[in-house]
């Protein structure tokens, strides 16, 4: 099969090779999928930088998420038939022509979507439930704060707290940023280049849960503007990762601070976070009340430049490879 491997192990988005490897074979418990399309994450840029390695017995292959057909599936992997279409949380392996996924990690694409929409979904739907939705606890009426908005994460949580009741204000950097996150439905949408944010947070009436991708240059804003009770949870650390927290503060507001990853998680974890998932949010997904934007659709051999598109930094929504 066709696969992109990082020439040398790590290095600049040109290191990203098209290679050829032998296919995988479905083992108990699992399934394979004809790739059709897969979606490309900062921590792909992450991985290919030597920053990111992938978890015990994942594959060394870039891609967290994919969409295509079943095309072979191994002794008791439940569900899934030949020629279903499905989506699916990979820990690695994407960016192929064939990815073997444990059964319990795949959900079926629903009417209306192709395999390029489909494929912008497990890695940024499962991050977005289990960090606003479990970890933050967002409730219809409460208020969601994300920073880097228009990140293909920052668009997915958009429409989900929306679809969930929740008011949301949403942070980006630029005027044409702040203006796609208001047309995705951000309440309230800000330039972080201009102006006093925290003043207008603040005077918008605070927030419940803050979606931070950021760290270290918002945790004094985050503070400020967490109401009491607040859940303020850490994803990515673009910023950098040490940051001043006023404890005093935490502990007179009763702030909550937690963060995750989702690849690492254990296999069990992440069937029990699919299974939440096609329950809780899968449903907007087959009203259309969740469609994450596609900036930019690439074909497998020019992952490349799909990479340098990410890191660029002015896309709205993901990024896809196709084949």
């Amino acid at each position: 099969m066709r696969v992109i491997e990082i020439a040398g192990g790590a290095g600049p988005a040109e290191a990203l090779t098209l290679s050829k490897r032998p296919d995988p074979v479905a083992g108990p418990g699992q399934i394979r999928i004809r790739v059709r399309a897969a979606g490309v994450n900062r921590p792909d840029l992450l991985q290919r930088n030597g920053l990111y390695p992938p978890p015990p017995g994942a594959p060394d292959l870039l891609g967290l998420e994919v969409a295509g057909e079943v095309d072979q599936v191994g002794p008791g992997a439940g569900r899934w038939a030949v020629g279903d279409r499905v989506c699916a949380l990979l820990g690695g392996g994407g960016y192929a022509e064939y990815a073997v996924v444990d059964a319990r990690h795949a959900l079926p694409v629903p009417e209306g979507l192709d395999f390029v929409q489909a494929a912008a979904l497990p890695e940024t739907v499962c991050t977005v439930f289990a960090n606003v939705f479990e970890a933050g606890a967002l409730k219809a009426g409460e208020t969601l704060l994300i920073h880097g908005a228009t990140s293909g994460i920052g668009v997915t949580a958009i429409q989900m707290a929306k679809a969930a009741g929740a008011t949301v204000i949403a942070t980006s950097r630029g005027a044409a940023k702040a203006e796609a996150a208001r047309a995705l439905g951000a309440d309230l949408s800000l330039d972080a280049t201009t102006g006093d944010m925290a003043e207008a947070i603040r005077d918008f009436g605070g927030v419940d849960v803050v979606l931070d991708m950021l760290g270290a240059d918002y945790a004094e804003l985050n503070q400020a503007v967490l109401k009491p009770f607040g859940r303020w949870v850490v994803i990515a650390t673009l910023t950098g990762a040490a940051a001043q927290v006023d404890l005093l503060k935490l502990m007179m507001k009763r702030i909550v601070l937690t963060g995750s990853t989702l690849r690492a998680r254990p296999a069990d974890e992440k069937a029990r976070l699919i299974a939440a998932v096609e329950a809780g949010a899968w449903p907007w997904v087959a009203s259309g009340a969740l469609r994450p934007p596609v900036e930019a659709v690439f074909p497998l051999e020019q992952a490349s430049a799909a990479h340098l598109r990410l890191e660029a930094g002015g896309h709205v929504g993901k990024v896809v490879l196709t084949l």
